[in-house]
């Protein structure tokens, strides 16, 4: 009985360990690109993560259908491609910000499984947030347009990452994780190297590296899968988006990012919105 009461909670915590864990981890792995660049980081980071995820979950103990196979392919390619694209956003927009942008994936998810009323005023909410972000003109201080034209584009790739995760939902967690990982570094270990070349190799990096890929990739990703086998796709896609507040305070204490008042208006629009999604949810069943 105390389990099954408990129970709830499970994908509820896993999705909030793994948004600390990747806002953290993300917040150092940025002091990366001055030597390797946001391609060389992430073709670390990835990298390394894959090579965890290997050794920790063994996938090879399990057989692999041929369909199977084809749709960790498309799940590891988005994943690979939603850290590069992200990793190139935040080379020259806050942290945070560039989150709450990229929040978009998910959210055009959620509208698209949505089912009842209210989910549409959480919705509205996190809209709202993004409209208060985005560039509407080139007036000072404004963001960098190139930065949110990738992190927009991460927002494409984070929402392919939620469809095709849920596709492989029924595989063992750790093979859908660790071929997962593996299929996105082979993604995006081309633009590394054409990027950082033989300084990817310098040891003191490569250490340093691997502690960004624990930290920001393997237990954020394995905590995700943990979340999408128990959760409903819409929900899980907006409870993502605590993950701007955490990066905005990751940003503000670790890489002395400060945002204006409007700017942390739009990340309490998504706060909101996760909040009331989380709690409607769990009422409705």
């Amino acid at each position: 009985m105390t389990n099954s009461r408990w129970a709830p909670l499970v994908p509820l915590l896993a999705v909030i360990g793994s948004v600390i864990a990747l806002g953290l981890g993300t917040s150092f792995a940025k002091q990366l690109f001055p030597l390797i660049g946001a391609q060389g980081t992430t073709a670390l980071r990835v990298g390394f993560s894959a090579l965890l995820m290997l050794l920790f979950f063994r996938p090879w103990r399990y057989t692999l259908r041929r369909q199977d196979a084809w749709s960790i392919a498309r799940y590891g390619m988005a994943l690979g491609f939603m850290n590069l694209l992200f990793y190139m956003a935040i080379r020259t927009i806050p942290f945070g910000l560039a989150v709450a942008i990229e929040f978009a994936g998910p959210l055009a998810v959620a509208m698209w499984s949505s089912r009842r009323p209210v989910d549409f005023v959480w919705l509205g909410l996190a809209i709202l947030g993004l409209a208060l972000i985005l560039p509407w003109n080139a007036a000072p201080g404004a963001l960098d347009p190139v930065g949110v034209g990738y992190a927009l584009a991460a927002a494409v790739s984070w929402a392919l990452y939620i469809v095709h995760g849920k596709r492989v939902g029924h595989l063992p967690t750790g093979q859908s994780v660790a071929l997962g990982l593996s299929a996105a570094a082979l993604a995006v270990l081309p633009f590394g190297l054409a990027h950082a070349g033989a300084a990817l190799f310098s040891p003191s990096i490569m250490l340093f590296a691997l502690g960004v890929a624990l930290v920001s990739s393997a237990i954020p990703i394995s905590l995700e899968m943990v979340a999408l086998k128990r959760l409903p796709q819409g929900v899980f896609g907006i409870m993502t988006s605590l993950e701007p507040a955490v990066a905005a305070l990751m940003g503000m204490l670790v890489l002395n990012e400060n945002l204006n008042g409007q700017q942390w208006l739009a990340i309490a629009c998504t706060i909101a919105a996760a909040v009331g999604s989380t709690l409607t949810a769990r009422h409705h069943h």
